[in-house]
């Protein structure tokens, strides 16, 4: 094997003359992956065999910048289409010892004595290296894609469950549904504040009908919030105050002053404040 690293074009030229026996010897390889190949295939636009012929070359090649890239548009593909993480790992690992195979094939035929122990072991630390750093960069790629999306869904949710909706020009609705965590309440804050400010909001009607419960921290915090409201010349009206909360509120110590209206329902508050 002492040459394969100076005939780079002669190993690939091998493996794409013997590509049929390389995907065969990779399915044989690849048990629980090769029944997958053609859902694989569908769902996500993936030709596994194609790909698999891609790496090998430029490991064979060592091309390590393209195959870095490959790595990372490979992860992202997976991520995209949510396949499973265990079929890739497989399918690498095939990658690896079927490459080896046919390594070992072609220094069978074109070297009469056996390799040097220290050739091989320079040959053995290569090829596994550069499938190694195939694997971790495909793997920060899913994971970073992954990471991306969760972020922005989370946000999109927030948004989402925490909309600021004009009414007219000086009077907007905020209506507050599910848990109200810390996290959560902060970033409320932070758009509240944001929102008065941008839209000009001189009422803001806030309904915690779909608030099911709100820890003591958060009844603070949200106070908190009230309170700024109030300093940036708006008015704060609570609508929809259910008995649990109320309880919650009291057992807090909070009274949330004289700056907040309470009314009973939205549609109370609405018909009030817009003569309807």
């Amino acid at each position: 094997m002492s040459d394969i690293f100076l005939n780079h074009e002669q190993v690939s030229r091998y493996l794409t003359d013997h590509r049929e026996d390389f995907k065969q010897k990779l399915l044989s390889e690849a048990v629980n992956v090769g029944s997958k190949i053609n859902e694989i295939l569908e769902k996500g636009n993936i030709d596994l065999l194609k790909n698999a012929e891609i790496l090998a070359r430029y490991i064979v090649e060592n091309k390590d910048e393209r195959l870095v890239e490959f790595a990372k548009v490979e992860g992202i593909a997976w991520a995209q289409h949510a396949l499973t993480l265990e079929f890739k790992l497989e399918w690498v690992h095939a990658i690896r010892r079927t490459l080896w195979h046919f390594l070992y094939q072609y220094d069978q035929l074109n070297e009469d004595n056996e390799s040097s122990r220290k050739k091989f072991f320079g040959l053995e630390k290569r090829i596994n290296d550069s499938v190694d750093q195939f694997l971790n960069n495909f793997f920060i790629s899913y994971s970073d894609y992954k990471d991306d999306l969760l972020l922005s869904q989370k946000k999109l949710v927030e948004n989402l469950s925490a909309p600021i909706i004009p009414i007219n020009n000086s009077i907007a609705v905020l209506p507050l549904i599910g848990m109200m965590d810390a996290h959560r309440v902060n970033r409320l804050e932070e758009k509240v504040l944001m929102g008065i400010s941008s839209m000009r909001i001189q009422t803001l009607i806030i309904d915690l009908s779909g608030i099911a419960e709100m820890e003591m921290n958060v009844i603070h915090q949200f106070d908190k919030i009230l309170n700024g409201v109030s300093m940036m010349g708006c008015k704060s009206v609570l609508t929809g105050l259910r008995v649990e909360l109320v309880r919650e509120i009291v057992s807090a110590g909070v009274s949330f002053g004289c700056q907040v209206d309470t009314k009973g329902t939205l549609q109370q508050t609405l018909k009030e404040h817009l003569n309807i």
